[in-house]
């Protein structure tokens, strides 16, 4: 599933330096807006004990992790919306991805500039989401005139439910409000709002990046973002970008681990960002495993055992007839496969099952 996490924010806020620490391809890091004109793209692998704890057993010849693709977007300045800055281009990159990163500078440096001259995130965050906003409002606007004037002449019932979601996220948007903060129960309504591909409707993880001293415990810049996004629908975590980048140059495990622990962290930012960033994207996990392979296969939360058999192909999912499912802590506990079966622990099946987080799965098909 090739879903991807862009990671947004004003210039000089530390998103390239995030971005390195994420991935192995170096985005250039300058102390200037726009040194990022292209998306620079790492695909990222999430970080998962029990992949670990499975290829320990297995010992396979090869083994896959999930990953997440994370995209490097420019950084916006106000007026991004109507293409100051290179806006159109930036807005464009970020309407191609699942989810955002919005990366706050919530640290003081005199060394690094900031583009509006001081340091304030919850202003800077104000500016991008005001950003994204007006360019929804194009979207919407555009949309709604064309949809009424259907409703209206040709008495078009899905012309209607569309007009009347429209007018529900104009509303919101005028009111400040993301699109995420309306909600819509039926499935052509929340059909109609995917393929919209707004800006706001995107999920949010702020990524506060503060300064080493404050990597632990966040600093009252942190807590002003945290007061200013209560009731957005939005999460937030603490990451020290600069700090990350040490860590990734430190050469052993136990280099790493002894350096988190002098900061007061028991694992590495960029491993909790990982995870935050697959959560925000509403995926879990489950695994195959074997002596050939063992592999994590990526699936959205609530997806039935058909659909999560077509992942692997889609003749699985085409012809799908059961599935064997072994839950991750007994394929731990009683030492495999073999052993599972034996003591009576395996589950047998349907179509409506509901594939749950660490499931270990073979699926059984016939076309």
């Amino acid at each position: 599933m090739a879903l991807k996490c862009g990671i947004v924010g004003l210039p000089n806020v530390g998103k390239s330096t995030l971005f390195n620490c994420l991935s192995n391809a170096k985005a250039q890091s300058a102390n200037f807006p726009f040194c990022t004109i292209e998306p620079n793209v790492g695909v990222i692998s999430v970080p998962d004990d029990r992949l670990t704890r499975l290829v320990e057993m297995c010992q396979p010849r090869s083994v896959v992790p999930a990953t997440v693709e994370i995209v490097d977007i420019a950084g916006l300045v106000k007026g991004a919306s109507r293409g100051e800055g290179l806006g159109n281009k930036f807005l464009a990159n970020i309407r191609e991805t699942d989810a955002i990163l919005h990366v706050l500078r919530c640290f003081d440096d005199d060394n690094i500039t900031h583009v509006d001259g001081s340091v304030d995130p919850v202003r800077d965050k104000e500016i991008i989401d005001y950003e994204l906003l007006l360019k929804d409002m194009e979207t919407v606007d555009a949309r709604l005139a064309r949809t009424i004037k259907q409703a209206q002449t040709g008495g078009d019932k899905a012309a209607r439910m569309q007009a009347d979601v429209l007018q529900a996220i104009k509303a919101a948007l005028e009111q400040g409000k993301p699109a995420r903060s309306v909600t819509f129960d039926t499935p052509d309504e929340q059909k109609f709002v995917r393929e919209l591909f707004l800006l706001t409707s995107k999920p949010v993880l702020y990524v506060c990046n503060v300064d080493d001293a404050s990597a632990a415990t966040g600093n009252a810049y942190v807590e002003a973002v945290r007061e200013a996004i209560a009731g957005e629908g939005a999460s937030l975590m603490i990451i020290a970008a600069q700090t990350e980048s040490e860590i990734a140059e430190l050469d052993t495990y136990e280099e790493r681990a002894e350096f988190l622990e002098s900061i007061g962290l028991e694992e590495s930012g960029v491993a909790r960002l990982i995870r935050a960033a697959y959560a925000l994207l509403d995926l879990q996990t489950y695994f195959t495993a074997g002596a050939d392979e063992v592999r994590a296969w990526t699936f959205i939360r609530g997806s039935k055992a058909p659909r999560c058999a077509g992942i692997i192909h889609t003749d699985f999912e085409k012809g799908f007839i059961r599935a064997e499912v072994i839950k991750y802590d007994d394929y731990v506990s009683l030492g495999g496969e073999t052993a599972v079966r034996e003591a009576g622990r395996l589950g047998v099946e349907g179509k409506e099952y509901v594939v749950q987080d660490g499931d270990i799965m073979h699926f059984r098909f016939n076309v």
